[in-house]
């Protein structure tokens, strides 16, 4: 029998992002270590020395054990107690009994334990100790208490409160005690299993064992220094704060003995309710209706009850109970395949029973409701096709014909037809470019402020409506949303903001993600605000950037060099974010939100809003989606914490056997924040802040303007000979039936997700490992000419192609400004309407046209896949750099261009109108 890999950190609890794998590695290795000493030949004289080596590392797994179960209440201390009892007497057989109820609780559950565990009497037998048969199917949570007491209050409290437990109840609970507020800070980061925390005031401040280095950094940095000082109530005020930051999910509680009706004021925003400490039931019940609050589903539960009544259907959907498919006798096998609950569930939103999506008024409104609590938002919003949809509905509702719109050209196709569609003037910006591996970064800040001046310098400032920027980017790569919005809000204080996070609805459900996230970050600006000492300092950084007599702004210079505060009393917060749910949480395709975070929504966007709604949302829309829409929801708010730090986790682990492995280093390399973020955006300098630990992430995220969304790996195929395109479909598809969304010339992306499973990154990295073993085979079998053609090929692809071309410029005709960037999509765009307004041209003669100086103006949006965004837009100009990259591609899917015609153009350009 092969033994597990045994755990090598010498630190029992390293990073929260990798505790769950250290934890059931430590238990599984114990698992082999006793069958190993209980097996009857391990009496032979020759295996007496291995026994030694077996029982030195099963000593040191318990420490580590001993270490990271203080913060489970299952499989609990008495369990482990006995484990190492049963150890040093050589009972064995007694060991592997105890070890395998636990890890038959982990195959379950992934890392949830039994109930019976903790119920276990420790001083039975312990081959008594089993799982029963049926466990209890009721959903189980771990509840922490903080408070510094002694071994018998403990187990008192914890009979206490099991003893208020029912057979009715929905739920189960264990109860784990840490003493300090430390243990308390690190129970949160390592079991995602708690769900609840009660705070007593007698608890202490330093935990009881050392953390390790990771996490002992962590916690200098998020804990003040001087709340040992800090009053018991003050300090208990302070714990709570620091909880909800870290887990803003948590039901938090406060039991007391002092006068709780002094503290309900100052208490209510942080706790959920606050007790007596002889309130054991109402507790109980309280940590109930808690969980309760989470994982109930207005909409969803509403669709499974429809689906139960029975009904007659005289409405316009023959597929409505089945009706047109269960009496079939073609297509029942679409009732086979998709089952009855889904044709059951189908149903018109006129028909009664359900709410409607374009006028909510009960479950669909209550289940947005809890959508917006759990994304942090003021008011959230289903879309039940896709986030293009979410875009165009964002856009709408904001932009009037003649507004300006400064957005990254290298968003997603949806923002630029929304904003042609909206009439905006739009003044593209443009990221950084990773020329060497064909795709683009992030819009740096200096060059939104300056496009901000610019614009302010020409006396147009009051006509800039919105930003529009992706966040995090397709590769990864992650703004700091806070900081792009206070600095910009300075030079602009109504600025709107659109943050396109259609690959990002994950991140606000782990606590360094979740401050980059759109909606955390507004409201981190809203306190900020209502801070004294940020308005003073506000106030001080105004006296420098406006001469105090004139009231004229300082250069530009001043103000594209400084980090800028606005100005809390003029700055305004119109926050919007869109969301691909289904892309990185739990719904089905094309299931996504809309978050608002805007002070004037009200008074100033409601109506357009939901007018915009009403124009791109469907009358028919698809109820499946919206229920997934309210479980996903469910699921990040009760386990979303476990699941993203896992998938971070999971993809690192890929990330360290490729650099690892000489085999895979031959012809794969994973790019790092080094290689995709360049330094002059980078305080700190780690390739992979991750693999350092949290503390390393925090820091870089902190700090940095941009960082890496460590689930992603971009990997650099390039030695392989081999591009993307083909290695995506020829290799990793067919081959080995491995699904990627997206490619470049030289490079794949794997993204991990909130389904990832060990055993899903097991096989990649095995998949890599047989690929670079082919690709060594095929260099063994080739011949001189064919090995000289392998190695032209690997020199093209590492070399760097033509570089990415930034946005050239709008034709004069469509500006409406000689001073500004601006331009008009839509008039360009509808010019195409007219009868010979337009022509094609193949690109022999479009070069040679632009070579000798014309403006040569496109009809249409040409985007090639990668990089998946438009290179030309209605109404641009082409460039030699445009031609010479389209030239280059060797992708075969580019929309808005024909191989046959060529390209589309404008041939009647309107006269100017820039300078008006």
């Amino acid at each position: 029998m092969k033994a597990p890999l045994s755990n090598t950190d010498t630190e029992p609890y390293a990073t929260p992002s990798s505790v769950w794998r250290l934890r059931t590695d430590a238990w599984e290795y114990l698992g082999y270590a006793a069958k190993q000493l209980s097996s009857p030949s391990n009496s032979h004289a020759e295996s007496k020395s291995g026994e030694k080596g077996l029982l030195i590392e099963v000593t040191r797994q318990l420490r580590v054990l001993e270490a990271v179960e203080t913060y489970w209440a299952v499989p609990g201390k008495a369990h482990l107690l006995t484990l190492r009892a049963r150890i040093e007497e050589g009972d064995y057989p007694a060991a592997l009994s105890l070890i395998e109820t636990v890890t038959r609780g982990f195959a379950r559950f992934r890392h949830e334990l039994d109930d019976s565990l903790a119920e276990a009497d420790p001083d039975a037998e312990p081959l008594t100790q089993v799982v029963p048969a049926v466990a209890d199917p009721r959903p189980r949570f771990e509840v922490l208490v903080i408070d510094d007491i002694s071994e018998t209050v403990r187990e008192e409290l914890i009979a206490e409160m099991a003893s208020q437990r029912r057979e009715s109840d929905a739920f189960t609970y264990q109860i784990n005690v840490v003493p300090s507020l430390e243990d308390a800070l690190i129970a949160v980061l390592l079991n995602p299993t708690i769900q609840a925390c009660i705070l007593r005031p007698g608890f202490g401040i330093s935990a009881r064992h050392r953390p390790g280095a990771d996490l002992r950094k962590f916690l200098d940095g998020f804990v003040d220094p001087g709340i040992s000082a800090v009053p018991p109530r003050e300090r208990v005020l302070r714990l709570a704060d620091m909880l909800k930051k870290l887990r803003p999910e948590l039901n938090l509680y406060m039991v007391a003995d002092v006068s709780i009706e002094e503290l309900a004021g100052s208490a209510n925003r942080r706790f959920t309710r606050l007790f007596r400490r002889e309130e054991s039931m109402e507790l109980h019940l309280s940590l109930l209706r808690g969980v309760a609050d989470r994982y109930k589903t207005p909409f969803f539960d509403a669709v499974q009850q429809h689906s139960r009544k029975p009904a007659a259907v005289f409405h316009a959907l023959p597929v409505s109970r089945g009706g047109s498919v269960v009496n079939s006798r073609w297509i029942k096998d679409m009732g086979e395949f998709y089952g009855l609950n889904l044709l059951h569930a189908e149903t018109s939103a006129t028909s009664g029973g359900l709410d409607s999506l374009l006028d909510p008024r009960s479950t669909i409104r209550d289940a947005q409701v809890l959508a917006a609590r759990a994304f942090g938002a003021r008011r959230s919003y289903f879309v039940t096709n896709g986030t293009s949809t979410a875009n165009k509905i964002v856009h709408q509702s904001i932009l009037a014909p003649g507004d300006v719109v400064i957005a990254d050209r290298n968003c997603h196709k949806s923002h630029h037809y929304a904003l042609m569609l909206a009439g905006a003037q739009v003044a593209y910006v443009d990221a950084y470019p990773l020329n060497e591996f064909a795709f683009y970064g992030a819009v740096p800040l200096k060059t939104l402020k300056s496009i901000l001046l610019d614009y302010r310098r020409a006396g147009r400032l009051d006509e800039v409506k919105m930003v529009t920027l992706t966040n995090c980017t397709f590769d990864g790569i992650v703004y700091d949303v806070e900081r792009v919005m206070e600095e910009c809000l300075a030079i602009k204080p109504d600025l709107v903001f659109l943050w396109d996070e259609a690959w990002f609805a994950f991140a606000g459900f782990h606590p360094i993600y979740r401050r980059r996230t759109a909606m955390a970050a507004a409201a981190a600006l809203r306190a900020n605000f209502e801070d004294p000492e940020y308005v003073a300092r506000a106030k001080a950084q105004r006296a420098v950037l406006f001469d105090p007599e004139t009231g004229e702004p300082a250069d530009d210079s001043v103000w594209v060099e400084n980090r800028l505060l606005p100005d809390p009393e003029l700055a305004r917060l119109r926050v919007y974010a869109t969301q691909s749910t289904h892309k990185t949480l739990t719904a089905l395709r094309q299931g996504s939100m809309i978050h608002v975070y805007d002070q004037d929504f009200s008074h100033l966007n409601e109506v357009t809003f939901n007018a915009a709604y009403m124009t791109h949302t469907s009358t028919s829309p698809n109820y499946q989606i919206l229920a997934s829409l309210d479980i996903g929801r469910r699921q990040a708010e009760l386990e979303g914490y476990e699941l993203v730090q896992r998938q971070a986790y999971l993809a690192q682990s890929v990330a360290q056997m490729v650099a690892r492995n000489p085999l895979l280093k031959k012809y794969f390399r994973v790019l790092t924040t080094v290689d995709l973020i360049p330094e002059e955006f980078r305080e700190t300098r780690r390739p992979m802040p991750l693999r350092d630990g949290i503390a390393a992430m925090d820091e870089a995220w902190r700090t940095d303007e941009f960082v890496m969304d460590p689930s992603r790996l971009t990997l650099h195929i390039g030695n392989t000979g081999v591009d993307g395109d083909t290695f995506k479909h020829k290799y990793l598809m067919d081959m080995y039936g491995v699904q990627v969304n997206k490619t470049s010339r030289n490079t794949v992306l794997f993204m991990t997700n909130i389904g990832t499973s060990r055993s899903a990154v097991a096989y990649l990295i095995d998949v890599l490992v047989k690929l670079a073993e082919h690709f060594d085979r095929e260099r063994a079998d080739m011949s001189p000419r064919a090995l000289a053609a392998r190695d032209s090929k690997i020199a093209e692809l590492v070399a760097s192609p033509p570089p990415l071309p930034d946005f050239s410029r709008f034709a004069d005709s469509y500006r409406s400004c000689a001073n500004t960037v601006d331009g008009d999509i839509r008039t360009a765009y509808f010019t195409t309407y007219r009868n010979n307004a337009c022509d094609y041209i193949m690109p022999p003669e479009l070069f040679a046209r632009v070579r000798a100086g014309e403006e040569v103006v496109s009809a249409g949006f040409v985007t090639p896949y990668p990089p998946g965004f438009p290179i030309l837009v209605p109404g641009q100009v082409f460039t030699m750099e445009i031609l010479s990259f389209m030239a280059a591609l060797d992708t075969r899917e580019i929309h808005g261009f024909d191989p046959e015609v060529g390209f589309r153009i404008i041939n009647q350009v309107p006269a100017s109108v820039a300078g008006d």
